[in-house]
């Protein structure tokens, strides 16, 4: 399993992740940002409190997370 080892925001709703084998790449979420979890963070402020947690996965403080091997695949897939 690929962890996330550097996360940074980009305009747009978009991350800028770095992986633990140093694949880098960026990820827009503008088209993935509803329902319940993912809602609050079209608030760009919000968006921009984006972090890595303990096993590598992009969280947010509302508890929205994306896992890393999904994230792994779409910046590798392109």
């Amino acid at each position: 399993m690929r962890r996330v080892t550097n996360v940074e925001v980009r305009p747009a709703y978009t991350l800028v992740l770095t992986f633990d084998d140093g694949v880098c790449g960026e990820v827009c979420l503008a088209d993935r940002l509803f329902g319940p979890m993912f809602e609050p963070l079209k608030d760009p402020t919000f968006f921009a409190l984006v972090r890595i947690d303990a096993f590598g996965a992009v969280c947010w403080p509302n508890d929205a997370d994306l896992a890393p091997d999904a994230l792994y695949r779409k910046v590798t897939t392109h």
